[in-house]
């Protein structure tokens, strides 16, 4: 995760685990252990933590009304787009999502935030996998997801995902 200037959101040394009841290793559920401090759990808290101790606190809203939207958000992210096990449950979630961003640049209105980062991770194996034809489905989604992987410092490892601008085809009947 990256803030601004593709400059890494912290800077201290870290490792993040998963580790479940009796130690063993639970892969959903992340820990990030500090060198100072106890363990936090929880990919909210911990990117939280780590955005603050980035100094980006812009990144989860500048007013009270923004931080409550981008809390909704990364509580989507984790309990419903990490919770997605369908075909059915894809597909209700880009269309809530296509219908959110009619009239958004970003998930919490006109501000980038940490929702849009880690929505982005949640989605993207998701959107890799749209056929052209589904991406211009959900052309809201599509145009929200292809302008945050070109956000400085997001995309970071993954693949770029593909729009195509110009039809191909036609839709005459």
């Amino acid at each position: 995760m990256a803030g601004g200037g593709g400059r890494p959101l912290c800077g201290k040394q870290a490792a993040v685990i998963s580790v479940g009841e009796g130690g063993r290793l639970h892969p959903e559920v992340p820990v990030l252990q500090t060198n100072n401090g106890p363990g936090l759990t929880g990919l909210i808290t911990i990117a939280a933590h780590l955005v603050k101790q980035a100094k980006k606190d812009q990144l989860l809203g500048s007013t009270a009304e923004e931080k409550a939207v981008v809390q909704q958000w990364l509580e989507y992210r984790v309990t419903q787009v990490d919770g997605c096990s369908s075909k059915e449950d894809t597909r209700i979630i880009l269309k809530n999502l296509n219908i959110h961003l009619e009239d958004k640049v970003y998930l919490a209105g006109n501000i980038f935030t940490l929702a849009d980062v880690l929505m982005y991770y949640g989605l993207h194996h998701v959107m890799v996998d749209l056929t052209v034809q589904e991406k211009e489905k959900y052309l809201n989604v599509s145009r929200w997801f292809n302008h945050i992987q070109h956000y400085p410092g997001v995309r970071q490892h993954l693949s770029n995902v593909i729009f195509i601008k110009n039809r191909l085809y036609t839709n005459a009947h």
